[in-house]
């Protein structure tokens, strides 16, 4: 691959990117999309995290220059910032193409998912709703997911409700690497106002009121697997943060935290997928 190629993919959040897509692949078998539709479900939603990862690092190039960020690939000079935004428009163009593959609510859906992701990388970022985008974009990729179905079923309430419960946590986790450097550049979300301690609460909170809400919500009573679940919701966390100041201390980013979100949101997913209760 060519030298801009590696740079676009590692500007556009290769972790999440691939974890959220997974997940929203998952669900769609989960949910009993056919293979047509599981394809449809998993090239929109990678198109939007495309879209998102790489308007972040686009608008975020200076500040990333600002405090050193080699890790960030325009900062560090291996693809250019132009270069990284024409993608990022192609990746939002694309994605409610792509979406219109299943049927126009779920288009719509997927869109307005999108809208509100990208409203977080900017102007949102530093505002105290900061927050919000993560809960309307989290909340809409299981409704989008449910809605690309035939006849576009209405999705769960408790499903939308955990998914927008655990966009929060993911962004109070996501942010904790960041704290020092954002305060540098002047970006003030509600993570920075609540400061460290009060991010990794709200984060391991949000975590396991989604879970809980995914073992919970659907009918019948709890599985054994989901209350395992929940005990996993509850455990990680502390166990990422402890994982993360490890490595700090050897000078690594920390970003243990946020991959805990991630690991506990695949863990979700297989559960609602093997107990076939989503709608």
């Amino acid at each position: 691959m060519s030298s801009t190629v590696l740079g676009l993919v590692r500007a556009s959040h290769p972790e999440p990117a691939a974890a959220v897509t997974t997940v929203a692949g998952l669900l769609a078998v989960g949910v009993g999309h056919r293979p047509s539709g599981v394809v449809a479900v998993v090239l929109t939603v990678l198109a939007s995290q495309l879209a998102v990862g790489w308007a972040n690092d686009a608008l975020d190039a200076g500040r990333d220059t600002t405090v050193g960020r080699t890790d960030k690939p325009v900062a560090a000079g291996a693809v250019g910032r132009h270069t990284v935004a024409l993608a990022a428009a192609v990746a939002a163009l694309a994605t409610p193409a792509l979406a219109l593959a299943t049927n126009p609510p779920a288009a719509l859906c997927a869109t307005a998912g999108l809208v509100s992701a990208l409203l977080y990388d900017w102007p949102l970022k530093s505002s105290p709703v900061s927050v919000l985008p993560y809960a309307v974009s989290f909340g809409s990729l299981p409704a989008f997911v449910v809605l690309a179905l035939p006849g576009a079923p209405a999705p769960p309430v408790w499903l939308v409700a955990a998914a927008a419960c655990l966009g929060p946590g993911a962004h109070f986790a996501n942010v904790l690497p960041d704290l020092a450097d954002d305060a540098r550049t002047g970006v003030r979300g509600l993570p920075h106002r609540l400061g460290p301690a009060g991010s990794r609460v709200a984060a391991a909170g949000l975590l396991l009121a989604a879970t809980a809400t995914l073992v919970v919500g659907p009918p019948g009573p709890p599985s054994g697997v989901g209350l395992a679940a929940v005990a996993a919701a509850v455990v990680v966390p502390p166990l990422s943060w402890y994982g993360g100041r490890a490595t700090a201390r050897a000078g690594g980013r920390p970003v243990a935290a946020f991959r805990a979100v991630m690991l506990v949101a695949l863990i979700d997913v297989v559960l609602l997928v093997s107990s076939g209760r989503v709608v």
